[in-house]
This record gives C-alpha cells, sequence and structure tokens, in this order.
C-alpha cells in the first residue's frame, strides 16, 4: 500500500467518524420527540398506572404530565411510583413531589415502591405519596443539598490565559471557575444551599410526622437502608415491587388482581439500529450538560 493511499483511507476514516459522531449528536436531540403508547401488561380488575422515576433528575416534565394525566383519568383508581434514583435537580424534585401530593390529596392513592436507591431528590419526591415501600437493601435518605463548583483559574496561570471579567454587582461573578472562591463566595453559597436544605427538612418533618430535632438529625446527607428507613420513620413498610401493587389496591378498594397500566417507549428506527450507544450519550450529555447546579443528590457510588 502506497504513502499516498494510507493518507486517504486516513483522511477517509476520520471523515467517517466525524460523520458517525454528527448523526449521534443530532439522533440525540431530537429523540426527545420519541412517542409513547400505553399498555395494559397483567390482570382486567379495576386500573393501576405505573409511573417510573429512574436515573438523575434533571427535570420534572415527564413525571408531571404522566401524574397529571393519571390523576384527571376516572379510570386509573391509584397510581404506584416506582423509584430508582440517586436524585438530581433540587427545583425538579420539588415540581415532581408537589404533583404526587396533588394527586393524593385530589383523593387518588399514590405508593411508592422504591427500588436500589431511592435517595436525596428521589426520597424528596417520595415524601409526597400515601404510602413509602422500600425493600430492606433500598438505599434512601440522604437528606441533603450538594452543589459543585469546577475551579480552573490555575490551569489557565500555568498555560498563560487570563479572562477578565466586566462586572456590576460585588457577587455577579461568584462563582465563576476562572477565579479562586473567596470567603465571602463560600458564605453566600452556604447560605443558599442551607435555605434548600431547610425546605428539604421541613417536607421531611411535615410528611414523615416527626418532630423537628429528630428530622434535622436525620437531615445530614447519610443513607439508609430499607430497614434502618423503618426505624426511622422515614418509609412505611418493607416490601417487593409486588407488595406496593397489593398495597395500592387496598387503598384503592380494588377487589381481586388490578390491571396494570404503564407507559411504554415506542423506540424510533434509529433507535433500533444504533441502540445502546444512543442511550449512553444521552445518560453522558444528562450527567455532563444537563447537571443542576443546586442538587438534592446522593453523590456516592451508584
Amino acid at each position: 500500500m502506497t504513502k499516498s493511499t494510507k493518507w486517504f483511507l486516513g483522511i477517509l476514516a476520520i471523515m467517517a467518524l466525524i460523520v458517525v459522531g454528527s448523526t449521534l449528536l443530532v439522533l440525540l436531540f431530537i429523540s426527545k420527540t420519541t412517542t409513547r403508547t400505553e399498555v395494559v401488561t397483567t390482570g382486567s380488575g379495576d386500573k393501576i398506572a405505573v409511573v417510573e422515576l429512574r436515573g438523575i433528575i434533571t427535570s420534572a416534565e415527564d413525571i408531571v404530565r404522566q401524574f397529571k394525566k393519571y390523576r384527571e383519568d376516572q379510570s386509573i383508581k391509584a397510581v404506584l411510583l416506582r423509584i430508582d434514583s440517586p436524585g438530581g435537580s433540587a427545583v425538579a424534585s420539588q415540581e415532581m413531589y408537589e404533583e404526587v401530593k396533588k394527586t393524593r390529596d385530589s383523593g387518588k392513592p399514590v405508593v411508592v415502591s422504591m427500588g436500589s436507591l431511592a435517595a436525596s431528590g428521589g426520597y424528596y419526591v417520595a415524601c409526597g405519596s400515601s404510602r413509602l415501600v422500600a425493600n430492606p437493601g433500598t438505599l434512601t435518605g440522604s437528606i441533603g443539598v450538594i452543589s459543585e463548583f469546577l475551579q480552573l483559574h490555575e490551569v489557565l496561570d500555568k498555560i498563560g490565559i487570563d479572562v477578565k471579567t466586566i462586572k456590576s454587582g460585588k457577587m455577579k461573578d461568584a462563582g465563576s471557575q476562572t477565579r479562586k472562591m473567596t470567603v465571602e463566595d463560600q458564605k453566600y453559597f452556604q447560605s443558599l444551599l442551607d435555605d434548600v436544605h431547610d425546605q428539604f427538612i421541613e417536607v421531611v418533618e411535615t410528611e414523615r410526622k416527626l418532630n423537628h430535632e429528630d428530622a434535622l438529625a436525620l437531615a445530614d446527607g447519610r443513607v439508609f437502608t430499607g430497614k434502618q428507613a423503618l426505624q426511622y420513620g422515614l418509609v412505611d413498610t418493607l416490601g417487593t415491587f409486588e407488595d406496593a401493587i397489593i398495597i395500592a389496591a387496598e387503598l384503592a378498594g380494588i377487589d381481586g388482581e388490578p390491571a396494570i397500566v404503564r407507559e411504554r417507549e415506542r423506540r424510533l428506527w434509529w433507535e433500533s439500529i444504533f441502540g445502546d450507544i444512543t442511550k449512553s450519550v444521552k445518560e453522558m450529555k444528562k450527567d455532563i450538560f444537563d447537571r443542576p447546579i443546586v442538587s438534592y443528590r446522593f453523590d456516592g457510588p451508584f
């Protein structure tokens, strides 16, 4: 093979990679239009809707939409919320909690079934339900707030890049990646996080009927097993997903085996072709680009 042929093949390979990468990025962003369909999976009795909250919380839109739909649908007698999430955006968690609470307060039972992890924002959302069901080994709790600031000023100094900031307002560039965070900056952000943390504690205290001192003692960011959470009053009972269905049916007054209704994503043609690659790119985008500034998020391994 001649040198010119090697160069030609090399350039061709680079161009192919660019095309594939660009295609994946385009598909990633337009895949939000994926259609959904409702399907009854088991049983023929009165209906229980299953809503799934999985992964890092970056948006409340989909969960809010489903809860609103099922709350208004008179054929749905109860909603079972399956949570397997480390939490995420504080605001998105609050929005979902309010929608869950609104559904519960409308008279339609909402039962939460906790999977492997229902921590921080995931636990915040769960607090709006009628009944909390955890597996003995579920990790839950993590009642706290976290915010991370990437500091690049030392690296920029070393490579000779200078950033000039023009501002009006002393705190306008607080938290900037291009300068060292001052003591005043840290106090400012700490006060913000303390306020958001207090909002979390207030919800736990109210919904779980704990006195303030007990709620405060549990709100140091620790996770608890489902068994420990039951002892501390953070969940109502231990049980599996199937147990949660039985509890939801009992609360809704359903006789016999209920019909289970859930949304299923209809895969579009490019998702059938690229499969797990597209899913991995989506998760990477969600974790890096959509990561919220203020989070109710369990920051351990998951």
